[in-house]
């Protein structure tokens, strides 16, 4: 079963940037539309970038294009999301899975980005 494991939130102020980091235990992950996806206090989890399995094709929500750059490596099963020009409402559990649903894998246990002055 494959585990993913998010890494790189942390606490920054607004205009700051972050870089988070999906790491999948199993290779089948190559095969799949991955999204990073993130979940705000009261709020439901949403979509906020997707890339194609070649890396080829990206989307990202209205909210963060622009801002925000996803990206993947093949060899090393990793999923990155660079965010740049951070603001208070990007403030959210991270996720990683399979897009647009996230149905794809369990859940991993998300990154806690904190935007604040």
């Amino acid at each position: 079963q494959v585990r993913l494991v998010e890494s790189g939130g942390g606490l920054v102020q607004p205009g700051e940037s972050l870089r988070l980091s999906c790491a999948a235990s199993g290779s089948i992950v190559r095969l799949a539309v991955m999204g990073w996806f993130r979940q705000a206090p009261g709020k439901q989890r949403e979509l906020v970038a997707s890339i194609a399995s070649t890396g080829g094709t990206t989307t990202y929500a209205d909210s963060v294009r622009g801002r925000f750059t996803i990206s993947r490596d093949n060899a090393k099963n990793t999923v990155s999301l660079q965010m740049n020009s951070l603001k208070p409402e990007d403030t959210a559990v991270y996720y990683c899975n399979t897009a647009p649903r996230g149905s794809g894998f369990p859940w991993g246990q998300g990154t806690q980005v904190t935007v604040s002055s």
